[in-house]
């Protein structure tokens, strides 16, 4: 009597059933810590081009670097004070380099480009309404 070799369907059945349900269980954990890698990223791209302004206003007199409709002289003013080019804002509706003056005593995100600076007080923030894996939003970062 010849057997043959390989599986049953039962035993396929029960080896998919249990892939499945580590699927199930793991996908979550993993896109959780994708969406926690994100907010750090921004977290430390905010740090530097914060570290910059000061560093900027330190080297000038306490004055801030200028700003005005797309930021390109602000990007200028830091490049010597970043390593590597003016970061791209990693989450929000536009994903660019720009940036958005403000003034006044408040910074409001309004989506408009990837980043917003107060030219009053100093404030830089990402400009996204959108909010992080902890629930907070991206601008208050």
């Amino acid at each position: 009597m010849s057997r043959r070799k390989g599986f049953t369907l039962v035993e396929l059945v029960v080896v998919i059933m249990i892939l499945g349900i580590l699927a199930g269980v793991a996908a979550p954990k993993l896109l959780n810590t994708s969406g926690q890698a994100t907010d750090n990223g921004l977290r430390q791209t905010l740090s530097v081009v914060r570290d910059a302004i000061e560093l900027y206003a330190a080297q000038n007199g306490g004055a801030l670097p200028d700003c005005t409709s797309t930021g390109a002289d602000f990007r200028a003013a830091l490049e010597p004070y970043l390593r590597g080019a003016f970061p791209v804002a990693p989450v929000g509706t536009n994903k660019d380099e720009d940036v958005t003056p403000t003034t006044g005593a408040t910074t409001t995100a309004d989506n408009a480009t990837g980043w917003m600076f107060n030219t009053t007080n100093g404030t830089f923030i990402c400009n996204s309404t959108a909010t992080g894996v902890d629930g907070n939003a991206y601008s208050t970062y």
